[in-house]
This record gives C-alpha cells, structure tokens and sequence, in this order.
C-alpha cells in the first residue's frame, strides 16, 4: 500500500507579497527625489533637443534655420566625433580598471588593518577630497617640460609629456587614478563589510586558500557593490572633463566627449551642434547605465536561483 505524503504548504505567495512591499516602499521612498530630478533637469535637456534640431550661432541668431537631424548626421560622420569617442573610451577603461584592482587592495587594507585605522583610511580618501581643477593643476604642473620635477626625477631630460597624444593620455589617466581610487575603494569597503566572516571562516577550515578564499566568497558575495562602484566610476570617467582641458585644452588628440560640446557650446557658440553633441553624450550615458543595470539584474537573477 502506497503512502502518501502531503506536500509541504507552498511559500511562493509569501514570499512574493513580502517582494511586492519591499518594492512598493522603495518606489515610494526614492519617488520625491526622482521627481524634483526630473524637474531640474527635464527642461534643460528638452532644450537641448529642441536646439540640436536648428542650424544656431548665437553670432547669427537671425540665421537661425531648421534642419532636423542634420546636427546629428553632421557629428556622427565627423571624424572629430569618433576620435574623442575614442580618446573618452581609453580613459574610461584604462582608469575604471587599474582603479578597480586598487580600490580592492585599498579597501582589504582599510577592513583587516587594527592598529592606526583611522589614519589609514584618512590617508587613502586624502585625494578624494581634493578639488579635481586643482588636482589637475598639480598633475600638469608636476609633469610641465619647463617647471615640472617629474622629468628631474627619473632623469628623462627634456621630454614633453603633453607634446604627444599617448604620452598625454598616460598623465591624464594617471591623476584619474590618483584622484578617484579612494571612492571606489570606498564603496568597494562597504561590500567588503557585507561579506559573513562565517563564510571566510569556513572556507578556511576546509582548507581554502586566500586565492580560493577571494574567488569563491568574498568576490561572489560582493557582486552588488562592484557593480554599483563600476557603474558610477564608469559614468564619472566617462564624462571626464576637467583634467584634458586644463592639462592639453585638447591637444594632440587628448578631447573628450564632453570637452567636445564645451567646445562647440561655449567656444564656438554653434549651439545648434553643440546640443547635438551633448544629447548624444547623453545618449551613450544611458546604453552605459542601460547595460550595467541589465548585468546586474542577469546576476540577481541567478543569485536567486542558487538560493
């Protein structure tokens, strides 16, 4: 005789009406501020598009002329466009990923040291909190072929750093590097924190190395704060301004993206262009955010499904 075993009471409702509140109280939390976020910045940006839709000069506001999307096929086959493209890609990838590893060993300093932390972690957010005009100015003068110490140093001679395009490139990623580590390493501390020493603990019992330690728990259960300290750093990078302009002012092909619609907006007040240039930033800002988000919603996913 067959026995029958009843089902044990299915807690799929539960949990989804627990997930449902939980959702509900953050859309209801984060509604005011994205709500005067879209106040500030919708007129701003509908502007933006209205004007990159006209042949504009505030030289020739008389001229003012509609040609669609003719700003944007302008800029699209210019090859300026793509070579700041480029010159924005480099950087951003380049600092993004030296900073990740740093910003790792930096935070693991600042959760494991005992004695003197707080000086520690002053020590490492010390560049963080300076101005990035003038941690530029710093850079660019450390680096000068005239009054800088760098050359001095290692005996380079007279070498112009900002006198070539890759050489260039280098400084300006390096005081990126220098100057946002520490927020990385930031947030990257506040995953680090999240992680259960019972896990590490474990891990270690059944003999687990610190190579295994790092790849199998701490990495894994630190997913959610890499991918937010990726996505901000990477949208920072990308809209990188301050250093290119003061270091080069663009020279030898080190413009950006967003010095590229300065450029067109203030300097050479071709707002119809300029507008242009800006919404396509814009535009590739949110495919960046588009596809982290995405990523990080694949990676929820199957968190869950371990579970």
């Amino acid at each position: 005789m067959a026995v029958m075993v009843e089902a044990p009471a299915p807690q799929t409702a539960e949990v989804t009406d627990r997930a449902r509140h939980e959702r509900r109280l953050g859309l209801m939390l984060s509604a005011p501020s994205f709500l005067v976020m879209v106040f500030v910045t919708a007129y701003p940006l509908i502007y933006a598009v209205v004007l990159s839709l006209y042949n504009y000069r505030l030289t020739d506001p008389e001229g003012r002329e509609f040609v669609g999307l003719g700003n944007y096929a302008t800029v699209l086959t210019d090859p300026v466009w793509w070579t700041d493209f480029s010159t924005t890609f480099l950087i951003t990838v380049f600092s993004v990923a030296v900073e990740l590893v740093l910003g790792f060993a930096f935070a693991f300093v600042m959760y494991r040291i005992l004695r003197g932390r707080s000086i520690v972690r002053t020590a490492i957010l010390i560049p963080y909190g300076i101005v990035t005009v003038v941690s530029a100015y710093i850079w660019r003068y450390a680096f000068q072929l005239d009054a800088g110490f760098v050359n001095q140093w290692f005996g380079l001679g007279d070498y112009n750093f900002f006198g070539q395009r890759w050489s260039a490139l280098f400084v300006i990623i390096l005081s990126e590097i220098w100057k946002t580590t520490p927020f990385i390493s930031l947030l990257l501390l506040a995953g680090l924190v999240q992680v259960p020493e019972e896990l590490q603990e474990a891990a270690r019992v059944d003999g687990a190395t610190a190579w295994q330690r790092l790849k199998r728990v701490t990495l894994p259960n630190m997913k959610a704060a890499i991918m937010v300290a990726l996505l901000f750093r990477t949208l920072d990078a990308w809209r990188i301004f301050d250093n290119p302009f003061i270091m080069t002012a663009g020279a030898n092909k080190t413009e950006t993206l967003s010095f590229l619609a300065y450029r067109q907006n203030v300097t050479l007040v071709n707002l119809g262009a300029g507008s242009a240039v800006s919404v396509l930033l814009f535009l590739t800002v949110v495919v960046i955010a588009f596809i982290f988000v995405k990523g990080f919603r694949t990676d929820l996913s199957q968190v869950r499904g371990d579970r």
